[in-house]
């Protein structure tokens, strides 16, 4: 039996005055959500980057309308590919001013046994997914570092924890991302700069859709507690708390947005 969606939460400004830069930004997932409630939590700026240009710049123009207080740009970027990472943080530290949160929210994942799985198909989660978080994460640290002040916000996934037919490859690079962001949480700590990570069970948003059957996700949305998936707002609600003061003394930690049972 589901449980009634409950009415989505009001802003209470936990992001007054903070500039963000969030990847993977653009449609209906779990970045626009954030970039969503980022706006409506007080961001004074907002850079949303993605691989979809009409996409992204629908997404731009949707989040404008939201505050005329918060500028919101946005920039095209393949977290695969070093030059373009480079850009995208050279672009939203002069845009922004200086970023004071970073959200990785950039991955893939695909459905295939191990058996059966490609190297190249391997290969491409993970550099989308963990490498792909690395880059953005080391390209952003010299310039949180070096201003002793910064929040960055990794997307790992439950998956990282748990076993699932079919997703070796996503689940060993969200594992990834959890050990990624213990490491450099501890590092970044020594210079002011926090690192934590989400990690989501099942939030349904259109992206997810096209990438498992249907009854695939509606049986894993059965085995959540509440009995069915997440709203993507509420990851993002979330996300937006270990970016802002709330989770000051927080570092290198994952934390399960999920309701699925023990």
């Amino acid at each position: 039996m589901s449980i009634t969606v409950p009415d989505y939460v009001p802003g209470h400004g936990l992001l007054k005055g903070r500039s963000v830069l969030i990847t993977a930004a653009a449609g209906k997932g779990i970045g626009f959500a954030t970039a969503r409630r980022a706006v409506e939590e007080g961001a004074r700026a907002i850079m949303i980057s993605d691989i979809h240009e009409g996409r992204l710049a629908t997404a731009v123009e949707e989040l404008q309308t939201l505050s005329p207080d918060c500028a919101v740009s946005g920039k095209l970027c393949n977290v695969t590919d070093e030059d373009q990472v480079q850009a995208l943080v050279a672009a939203a530290e002069e845009t922004l001013g200086g970023v004071d949160v970073l959200v990785n929210n950039a991955g893939l994942g695909g459905l295939k046994p191990v058996a059966e799985m490609e190297d190249k198909e391997w290969n491409l989660v993970l550099d989308v997914t963990l490498t792909g978080t690395m880059r953005m994460t080391r390209a952003m640290l010299p310039h949180m570092t070096a201003r002793g002040a910064g929040a960055i916000v990794n997307n790992a996934s439950v998956l990282g924890w748990r076993a699932q037919k079919g997703q070796a490859h996503y689940a060993a690079a969200k594992a990834g991302v959890m050990a990624l962001t213990r490491c450099s949480g501890v590092e970044a700590a020594e210079h002011g700069v926090r690192i934590n990570a989400v990690s989501p069970s099942i939030a349904m948003h259109e992206f997810l859709a096209r990438s498992a059957p249907e009854e695939q996700l509606k049986a894993l949305a059965a085995q959540e507690a509440f009995g069915r998936a997440a709203e993507v707002w509420e990851v993002a609600n979330v996300i937006i708390f270990l970016a802002s003061d709330y989770a000051s003394y927080m570092v290198g930690e994952v934390v399960s947005v999920s309701s699925q049972r023990a």
